[in-house]
């Protein structure tokens, strides 16, 4: 049975909500959960849950967490060697758990799956891959966050790893790669895009060209590539463009009782629409290019939210992702970077 290490600690709602999502995962999804935290507020939720006999989740005790709000997550590591999103990771580089999932602080669980798990050979920069509603399905945005200020030859390496993802779990053998810019023409965009543009144009991708930011939730690419710093402007932008819309209809249809029974009539549709912009029917966003799985998951997330976490996580193990990014960067290129800073 595949094992998934869970950062139970990690996330604005944890450890309840997190262990709540581990029994939903292990009885629906098929998996071992490996819950890593505080072993007494563990073991009393799991209590709670009326799951002690449990035979598809056990616990590892971790003394410390790092906070939500930490600015400095390499600082926090150094000193909390013991930290739930730490220990998680290692299992993970150690062969005990096939990925880790945590909602808990972002750069701390990104540098914990770097500094433990390893990059990929030839990977300078790992990146975070988010899956994005489009109105053909859905597509791939990367980076979502994890790079802020990027180079040329990151943004091809953002894309290669995209194009491997879209392969092997999205079930696109030639997925169609869009670079985000404020313009289709090759010449518009910033220096980085503009020489992005270039290497792409080369590398044997199926490269459409620039795409703009309206075209994203239209699908009209399977992989949108973009620098961290305007990915996760994209993605914050449309989850609160999306919750706003949701909140203007409620409000639009309370005003009159025609609109309630339309409302009522439509319910199901609606519904649809709803599952389809709710950020916990995706669960998590993967770190590409790092040897394991991690999943990164919102930091609101829910019980369902965090089951769904582990289910893109069980997928993206079934699908081998990391050997399939792997061959799409080439065997022959070195490691970059130096790991050993925690």
């Amino acid at each position: 049975m595949m094992r998934i290490a869970l950062d139970a600690m990690g996330g604005d709602h944890a450890p309840g909500e997190t262990v709540g999502g581990a029994v939903l995962a292990a009885k629906e999804l098929g998996v071992e959960i490996v819950l890593v935290g505080d072993r007494e507020r563990i073991e009393e939720r799991l209590a709670a849950l009326g799951s002690e006999g449990r035979p598809s989740i056990s616990v590892v005790h971790s003394g410390s967490v790092v906070p939500m709000d930490e600015h400095h997550p390499v600082d926090a590591l150094r000193r909390m060697r013991d930290a739930s999103v730490l220990v998680a990771s290692e299992l993970v580089a150690k062969g005990e758990a096939e990925a880790m999932v945590s909602a808990g602080n972002t750069g701390a669980a990104m540098i914990a799956a770097i500094m433990r798990q390893k990059r990929i050979r030839g990977v300078d920069r790992p990146a975070i891959a988010t899956v994005f509603p489009t109105t053909t399905g859905y597509c791939l945005l990367i980076d979502g966050g994890a790079n802020s200020e990027c180079r040329p030859h990151h943004v091809l390496s953002f894309a290669q790893m995209g194009a491997a993802y879209a392969r092997s779990v999205m079930a696109r053998p030639e997925p169609a790669i869009g670079l985000l810019s404020n313009g289709e023409e090759e010449t518009k965009g910033t220096e980085l895009v503009i020489a992005s543009h270039e290497l792409l144009r080369k590398s044997g991708l199926n490269f459409i060209g620039n795409i703009e930011a309206k075209d994203i939730p239209f699908g009209r690419a399977d992989v949108v590539v973009t620098d961290g710093f305007t990915g996760n402007i994209v993605l914050k932008l449309a989850e609160g463009v999306g919750e706003a819309i949701v909140s203007m209809l409620k409000e639009s249809i309370s005003r009159s009782p025609v609109c309630k029974i339309g409302a009522l009539l439509a319910r199901p549709a609606l519904k649809a629409l709803a599952r389809r912009m709710d950020y916990s029917e995706y669960g998590g966003a993967l770190l590409l290019g790092v040897n394991g799985v991690t999943v990164i998951a919102h930091g609101r997330s829910r019980a369902k939210a965090i089951k769904n976490a582990i289910r893109t996580a069980k997928a993206a193990c079934e699908a081998g992702i990391a050997d399939a990014i792997a061959a799409a960067i080439g065997a022959g290129a070195h490691e970059g970077g130096n790991d050993s800073a925690i």
